[in-house]
């Protein structure tokens, strides 16, 4: 089954559909995204490296899990598909961190433009990392990965997220452990 993604206008507003492996290339339609940052219940941060077969961004170390909602789905139930498939994890809490978050960014020719709302998430247990997804993962301190202290360079969206999200109140508490 071909995955459609979400293209819009300037202002967020849906104008089509387009084929998932159609849509990145060297002048990318915008289209809407989502960005994750999980958490345990003992605080911790999870980092993730993209498999090697991504189309953008392969290897790259980046925040938790992104994906594209299907026409007519919600960002959160896009969240949950994405966050299931690509980690095997189940969200116990979703927040809204960066509703109107946006960013454009091109490695070798290949462009990432896209309305993106970054969440946070609560989880428990540990991920089963599906391999055409997501190629290692690391739990850590988000302070240090605020530092710079990741195992690679990150993601162009991830650093200009982690910039907005130093210092938000959520990911504060998200950072707490719980229990």
């Amino acid at each position: 089954m071909t995955e459609l993604i979400v293209l819009v206008d300037e202002k967020g507003t849906p104008v089509g559909t387009a084929p998932k492996g159609t849509v990145h290339h060297d002048s990318t339609p915008l289209h809407l995204a989502f960005s994750a940052y999980v958490f345990d219940s003992n605080g911790r941060f999870l980092l993730t490296r993209r498999a090697l077969s991504k189309v953008t961004w392969p290897g790259t170390w980046t925040n938790s899990c992104c994906g594209h909602p299907l026409p007519a789905e919600s960002f959160r139930d896009a969240l949950r598909r994405r966050l299931d498939f690509e980690l095997g994890l189940t969200a116990d809490e979703i927040i809204d961190l960066l509703p109107d978050f946006r960013y454009r960014a091109e490695l070798d020719g290949i462009v990432e433009n896209e309305i993106c709302p970054v969440f946070g998430v609560r989880v428990s247990g540990e991920p089963a990392a599906e391999p055409t997804e997501v190629a290692d993962y690391l739990w850590t301190d988000f302070a240090a990965v605020l530092a710079g202290e990741t195992p690679a360079p990150l993601s162009p969206w991830c650093l200009l997220q982690l910039q907005a999200l130093a210092g938000h109140p959520d990911i504060a508490r998200l950072r707490q452990p719980v229990g």
